[in-house]
């Protein structure tokens, strides 16, 4: 069995972009590997967070998860900030990190002219990245197209520690689903669906109300042509609509042009909305059964047990190679 490693920022409850782009794919992938899913809250710190937000987003996550379809009978849920070795690692990989290297990252460009204090961590976080994969001998992320340069990063690192200390790293490969990986803004089809967007019509939060849904579907920026047609770059608005269709109904996006040949944009949208809503409800029913049980604490208990075990192999390992031993 391979080695999965996956981890998301508990700020704020995710979109229905994180489901259907990374989320879903954990179910399936957990059936036929050995699986590490991570809250990852110390890159959440990277920008200023709420203490108390941060605290309830943390067990929102991790519920999220759980009513997703994670099984911990086949896969390990953890908290990162439970598990000291991947900051410490980090530290150990910053070490042999160029400073070109982190500058070249596009997310520390785009992040840091949204603020004006930058943080020393925003810019390093890459590296924490880094170690949360390698600790675990990680042979496949499963991620967004986002966040394949940061992945190219550690798989450069990997190979460098290698290279100078010996075999110790497993370099990763880069998983990415064929539809679905990218779901767009309703508002703003050209941007990424985000739940930090300030208009909070553009994206779809996983534990919106069915009334909210059909809402913001109904609202989402189309076009003046009424056909319901793939088209990125001309028709970005019915694209990311058809693509969110596809994925939650598993139906391909040419089935769906058929389907809706006839149709008018209206009557589209419904069926997307109704779509969403059905692929929501079970999920939405498990989370609020976990949210506040004692049954999620015995599972994060027992996720930080099974990964602080693992980890500290590889952390020991990493040490003894660069020479931190008596």
């Amino acid at each position: 069995m391979k080695k999965i490693f996956s981890g998301i920022q508990p700020s704020g409850t995710l979109t229905l972009g994180n489901y259907l782009g990374a989320m879903r794919q954990f179910v399936d992938l957990q059936n036929n590997n050995d699986c590490y899913f991570c809250i990852v809250d110390q890159h959440a710190i990277t920008v200023p967070q709420d203490p108390s937000e941060l605290k309830d987003n943390i067990r929102s996550l991790a519920a999220l998860y759980l009513a997703s379809g994670i099984d911990v009978n086949k896969s390990t849920l953890f908290i990162q900030s439970e598990v000291p070795a991947h900051t410490e690692l980090s530290w150990m990989l910053q070490s042999m990190t160029y400073m070109g290297e982190l500058e070249r990252m596009t997310q520390f460009k785009d992040k840091s002219e949204e603020r004006d204090g930058v943080s020393a961590a925003l810019f390093t976080y890459p590296t924490l990245m880094a170690a949360d994969i390698l600790l675990y001998d990680t042979a496949i992320v499963p991620v967004g197209d986002d966040q394949t340069q940061h992945l190219e990063l550690t798989r450069t690192l990997a190979q460098r520690f290698n290279n100078r200390f010996g075999d110790t790293f497993v370099v990763p490969e880069i998983h990415t689903p064929k539809v679905g990986s990218r779901i767009m803004s309703l508002q703003d089809p050209n941007k990424k669906m985000s739940k930090s967007d300030e208009n909070t019509r553009g994206f779809i939060s996983m534990l919106d109300t069915p009334k909210q849904i059909e809402k913001k579907i109904k609202s989402a920026t189309t076009d003046s042509e009424g056909v319901v047609k793939f088209d990125k770059e001309n028709k970005p608005g019915i694209s990311n609509l058809l693509t969110i269709l596809s994925s939650c109904t598993n139906k391909s996006i040419p089935e769906l042009e058929i389907e809706f040949e006839n149709s008018g944009y209206g009557d589209f949208k419904s069926a997307v909305a109704e779509a969403v809503q059905n692929l929501l409800e079970p999920i939405q029913n498990r989370y609020n059964e976990l949210i506040e049980s004692d049954e999620l604490d015995q599972i994060l208990d027992l996720g930080k047990t099974k990964a602080s075990k693992h980890a500290n192999i590889t952390l020991e390992k990493a040490k003894k190679g660069m020479g931190l031993k008596r």
